[in-house]
């Protein structure tokens, strides 16, 4: 019999499918729930912290998870640990997930579905549960420009459509055509705020129209109609790549997580829901079918049940993470063996524009899969023709123009990176950084000390006033990024450093932000080789030597030192030029202080909480004894950018530099 209809009207088509593959999606419909109440038990015990219940939409996971292949990427949400199960992951790893322990994916630094692992192609969720719809989005451009013909699915939940970042990756699969599966839960409630509070139109599929993309809604606690659907749309996608919007009903048994409880739940909607269970009408239909007797449901259960009772003996039994400092700190970033490519001899003049230009066109032509993506940046190439000429050499799936979305597209460079595929994304300005900020600060910036995955991701960031461009083309932001553990932070002043700092930049699987000053794009030339050459990080350039004081500086503010120098030649003074500020060449600052015994910082960015103070702080605790004056520090006044001219000079520490320098050595 094909098709039968439960008492519950959930209607099971079988056509075409046999009675092992129905079997195995009780066997993996069954171990989630069984899994979830043992949860449930430990939970009220006190042996677990916290636990997301997903019983009562098993059926999308497992459905989902079973009609693609297994080298096909999933990003799943905390309700789908059906996906995890189905991936066969072995039960023990996940509990030790759980109790922070070392098997798992983690090492105890992250807790429940926030991991993922390359060994079964899962992509863990954050917090911020939106980025990972854009991650999805990258790997599946992976899949597209190597051919490999793969389906990504993402999930997310109706509170999730919510956020900017599902349209920005709706929008972005769609104007890219990428297959990915975007899988929305409808379970009626974000936490306790229910649909009619989150969005006016009927059905969430219904938002598909407005990115030119297909829609389906599928019965999310049938387990037969999601694997049936899933498989014939997967199976098209790779035939066809094109993103699909998925959304399925369903409804969640439990809280948002069990301390939230469900009082803000209708009774009579609970039992209504309870009714549609997917397990036991799953089950129920195959024993009414005779494919399941209640001999093997036994089997089958006591076979789960005694897995999980192994596995969690194991987790249990294993021994507590001994913090360790040095492994915490070593884990930050992926280690980088940096090798030094060493420059020609032929050299050109060159400004520092065309430095950048040619420190990505020289890596593009090294890094074979390179992408580099952007506003504007092909066939116009780019705000400031940094990419002019790159798409008739490299090609647009190389040089590829993007919506104005930073959010999707840093997350796109994320997913880039999962895949294998390194990428440079291109900031029309890095005052519009704050639109993906979040995905910067919270996703690349974490995922190696999270679950060991690197996050290979250039950003350029054209910054700095001078040009009088006001306040939101203006600013110079290296502090937001010098803050936070994880990212790296590059900022030269000269077309030399600029080249060679690019290449090693883009050869680092950490993330990078690559500070460009808009002022010295056509201002400043030098001499700079014409081939291929890398920089290292860390090491600091020495511009001028002298015993009368330390002047620490980096970017334009470099220029303005060099200036105040020039003009008075009196002062001996040495002059670092930082290049990079994560990592920061600390050695070459307290060499220096501790010969000159004087140390003045100039920064273009405002003054508190400037990278100034934290460079003044270190030389306070390290350098002290050798200190003949107070740390001084130089830098914009505590105003936004200003526009007019006047406004502007004002703002900028150029012209109190000098007296400030003064001042220092008279103390």
């Amino acid at each position: 019999m094909s098709n039968y209809t439960s008492l519950n009207n959930i209607q099971y088509n079988t056509q075409n499918i046999d009675n092992e593959t129905l079997i195995l999606l009780y066997k993996n419909l069954l171990k989630p729930r069984l899994i979830e109440e043992k949860m449930l038990i430990l939970l009220r015990q006190g042996k677990i912290s916290k636990w997301f219940s997903g019983i009562g939409q098993e059926a999308i996971s497992v459905g989902i998870t079973m009609a693609l292949n297994k080298e096909e990427y999933i990003l799943p949400m905390h309700r789908n640990l059906g996906v995890f199960t189905t991936r066969e992951i072995p039960l023990y790893r996940l509990f030790a997930q759980w109790q922070g322990k070392a098997s798992g994916f983690t090492k105890g630094r992250d807790r429940s579905f926030h991991f993922g692992t390359q060994e079964y192609k899962i992509v863990g969720m954050i917090s911020h549960l939106g980025p990972q719809l854009g991650v999805a989005d990258g790997i599946a451009l992976a899949s597209n420009l190597k051919n490999k013909n793969q389906v990504t699915a993402v999930f997310t939940g109706e509170g999730g459509t919510s956020e900017g970042d599902f349209h920005e990756a709706l929008n972005v699969a769609s104007v890219w055509n990428l297959p990915v599966m975007f899988c929305v839960e409808n379970n009626g409630y974000g936490l306790s705020t229910p649909t009619n509070e989150q969005f006016k139109c009927e059905n969430i599929a219904d938002k598909g129209i407005g990115y030119g993309i297909e829609s389906y809604i599928i019965d999310g606690n049938n387990i037969i109609e999601v694997y049936t659907k899933v498989n014939e749309i997967a199976e098209s996608m790779r035939q066809w790549p094109r993103p699909i919007l998925l959304e399925f009903k369903t409804f969640r048994m439990r809280g948002h997580e069990e301390a939230s409880g469900t009082k803000y739940v209708p009774q009579e909607l609970m039992y209504t829901w309870a009714l549609k269970d997917p397990v036991s009408n799953y089950e129920t239909f195959l024993l009414n079918q005779g494919i399941l007797d209640s001999n093997t449901e036994k089997s089958i259960k006591d076979s789960i049940v005694n897995e999980i009772n192994e596995h969690l003996k194991l987790a249990f039994d294993e021994e507590v993470i001994i913090p360790n400092e040095t492994i915490e700190l070593n884990d930050v970033y992926k280690v980088f063996q940096y090798q030094e490519v060493k420059e020609n001899s032929d050299k050109k003049e060159i400004r520092f524009i065309d430095a950048i230009s040619e420190g990505l066109k020289q890596s593009m032509e090294l890094h074979h899969d390179l992408v580099i993506m952007g506003q504007d940046i092909a066939e116009y190439g780019g705000a400031f023709k940094i990419t002019e000429g790159f798409v008739e050499l490299f090609g647009k799936n190389r040089v590829r123009n993007t919506p104005i979305c930073e959010s999707a597209i840093v997350e796109a460079a994320m997913g880039l990176s999962i895949a294998g595929i390194k990428s440079v994304v291109e900031m029309q300005f890095a005052d519009f950084v704050s639109s993906g900020f979040n995905p910067i600060v919270n996703y690349l910036a974490k995922s190696h000390y999270r679950w060991n995955q690197e996050a290979d991701v250039v950003i350029r960031m054209p910054c700095g006033a001078g040009v009088g461009a006001g306040p939101f083309h203006s600013q110079t932001n290296e502090a937001w990024f010098t803050k936070t553990p994880g990212l790296k932070v590059v900022y030269p002043a000269f077309p030399y450093d600029a080249k060679g700092l690019l290449a090693t930049a883009i050869n680092d699987p950490n993330p990078v932000l690559f500070f460009e000053h808009k002022g010295l794009y056509r201002s400043i030339r030098q001499e700079v080789p014409t081939d291929y050459y890398t920089l290292p990080f860390g090491k600091a350039s020495g511009l001028r030597e002298g015993n009368q004081v330390t002047i620490i500086t980096y970017g334009a503010a470099v220029h303005w030192a060099l200036e105040t120098l020039d003009n008075n030649l009196n002062i001996k003074a040495d002059l670092i030029d930082l290049r990079t500020l994560q990592p920061l060449d600390t050695e070459a600052i307290c060499a220096s202080v501790k010969k000159t015994g004087r140390a003045i910082i100039l920064q273009e960015d405002s003054m508190f909480g400037g990278i100034a103070s934290d460079i003044s702080a270190l030389i306070m605790e390290h350098c002290f004894k050798y200190l003949d004056a107070p740390v001084k520090r130089v830098a914009s006044i505590e105003t936004p950018i200003p526009f007019i001219k006047q406004l502007e000079e004002q703002y900028l520490p150029k012209n109190r530099f000098e007296l400030a320098l003064k001042q220092l050595l008279e103390f």
